[in-house]
């Protein structure tokens, strides 16, 4: 099996949440929390988490994660991997989101299997959500995707527009190889990034393809410190949210 390199992006300085990789989750950072979700893959050679800040350095070495410094000119998450993934010779790399505290890592193995056929130049996971009310919230990104799985668009706007039994939720973790990582890297931002602040939309305004598996796992990404209230009620069994 061809080998992958797990990479956690972990920003200090995020507009809606600063320090949001150290915000307390029962006791624990939230980047600990993923890391350690991570580390229940199977499928990783190796696991780092890559950050522009000293204090989140600190704190992962500190619960035993290998963590490096990255440029503090890095734009976006994708980017802050891009520069790590390229001092490694792994040809699968997986941007495992740092705001996804709750992620399993079965999530990753089935990226870095879909990524064996080099075909497949970027994948990411989609859960199909019934609960028709979350459509609306912008902080819930919708996908919709052709007859063979690949993408067609990502929108925090309601995808489909009037979708009648269920509507297919991104999860917020991407596999590439590291070829195309590279090249996606030295693209211009596109338009519709800009426009839905979300950087997968610039490989698909460039022409590239981007596979969608389904999990039936349900995460819960941190945008905003409300979300840790989430977080925690369904790490404690008491939430019937989501």
């Amino acid at each position: 099996m061809r080998e992958a390199l797990g990479i956690i992006p972990a920003r200090y300085g995020a507009q809606r949440f600063p320090g949001k990789p150290l915000a307390p989750i029962l006791g624990r950072p939230m980047v600990q929390w993923v890391y350690e979700g991570a580390c229940r893959a199977t499928r990783l050679k190796r696991l780092i988490v890559a950050t522009d800040d000293e204090r989140i350095l600190q704190a992962a070495r500190g619960f035993g994660a290998e963590a490096c410094m990255t440029s503090p000119d890095t734009a976006s998450g994708t980017e802050r991997v891009a520069e790590v993934a390229a001092r490694y010779d792994l040809p699968i790399v997986i941007n495992i989101q740092g705001d996804e505290p709750l992620l399993r890592g079965e999530a990753i193995d089935s990226l870095v299997e879909a990524l064996q056929d080099e075909a497949v130049s970027m994948a990411t996971l989609a859960r199909r959500e019934t609960d028709l009310s979350r459509i609306s919230d912008p902080n819930v990104v919708k996908l919709v995707s052709d007859t063979e799985g690949f993408a067609l668009y990502f929108s925090r706007s309601p995808l489909p527009h009037q979708a009648l039994d269920f509507f297919w939720e991104h999860i917020g973790i991407y596999g590439y190889q590291k070829d195309f990582l590279q090249r996606f890297r030295g693209l211009p931002a596109s338009r519709l990034e800009q426009a839905e602040k979300l950087e997968q939309l610039r490989a698909l305004e460039h022409g590239f393809r981007i596979k969608v598996l389904e999990t039936s796992h349900s995460t819960l990404s941190v945008d905003i410190p409300e979300d840790i209230i989430k977080v925690e009620a369904r790490l404690k069994g008491t939430s019937d949210d989501c």
